[in-house]
């Protein structure tokens, strides 16, 4: 089903496009003949994602790298002034760049700094230097926020990562709460939330999905005006999900210990709860 903010004489903006489900996203729209800007480190991965990008649509040339570190916050005004003096505003913003440094509890400082820099800093960053714009477009528009499900159920592991995706969740929450009571504004925010994806380098395994299936679920989600587009995978169907997700917030309300899904105490009753 076509959607006006896809149209061809549209503008969509992807942060970190230069591989996985941006780089995904960024063919996709191209190839509905919108404007594309990708956004990401300068380097060669950014030129290659340009050149792939370009030749996905009917229009090669309304195709633009630029580079552009998402934890800068000048750099990312520095390429929403770029993007105006084109478009006033993009109909799609994807705020997609991640970075998973940072680890556990007591990994370097400097590892967590990156980690929210790029993880939560990044999406703020790209939700005041575009939405503005688009809210002043008078046209409907879609932010889209790329989280996690280790955002939401907290697996021990990469903490820092964990973190930086729950604030992501607090703060599209929030976004989208502010929009839908801004009087006649057009724009919505989106979560958009992963399953098991292969992305960058990694080799693909069974049970994983492509980064082309999750754009798939993403633009049948934006579709239907769903704000939490929960992805499925090949191992982790959508029913397995939402009990996994209760018993997480169920913690609070039961007054388990945290993380009880991994907490020796309550196996058996976690495998009782989720056959």
């Amino acid at each position: 089903m076509p959607h006006p903010a896809f149209d061809r004489d549209k503008a969509a903006v992807v942060s970190g496009a230069a591989s996985g489900i941006g780089r995904a996203a960024a063919m996709r729209f191209a190839g509905f003949g919108m404007r594309v800007y990708l956004l990401d480190l300068p380097g060669d991965a950014l030129e290659s994602a340009r050149e792939a990008v370009a030749a996905a649509g009917p229009e090669p040339d309304h195709v633009t790298a630029i580079a552009c570190d998402v934890a800068d916050e000048d750099s990312v005004r520095a390429a929403a002034a770029r993007v105006a003096a084109v478009d006033t505003a993009p109909s799609v913003l994807m705020n997609n760049a991640v970075t998973r440094v940072g680890g556990g509890i007591w990994n370097p400082q400097d590892d967590w700094h990156r980690a929210i820099a790029v993880n939560l800093w990044g999406v703020i960053h790209g939700v005041r230097a575009f939405a503005p714009a688009m809210i002043a477009a008078g046209a409907k528009a879609f932010v889209v926020n790329v989280g996690s499900k280790q955002g939401i159920t907290n697996p021990p592991g990469n903490t820092a990562y964990n973190v930086t995706k729950s604030a992501v969740r607090t703060y599209t929450e929030a976004l989208q709460h502010d929009l839908r009571n801004t009087p006649g504004c057009p724009v919505s925010a989106h979560l958009l939330i992963p399953g098991w994806t292969t992305t960058g380098d990694r080799v693909h395994k069974p049970g994983a999905w492509l980064p082309d299936q999750v754009v798939d679920f993403m633009l049948d989600g934006l579709r239907a005006g769903d704000f939490y587009i929960l992805c499925p995978d090949g191992e982790t169907t959508r029913e397995m999900d939402a009990k996994r997700i209760l018993w997480g917030a169920s913690d609070i309300s039961e007054n388990r210990s945290p993380l009880s899904r991994w907490d020796p105490a309550y196996k058996e009753a976690f495998e009782r709860f989720e056959p």
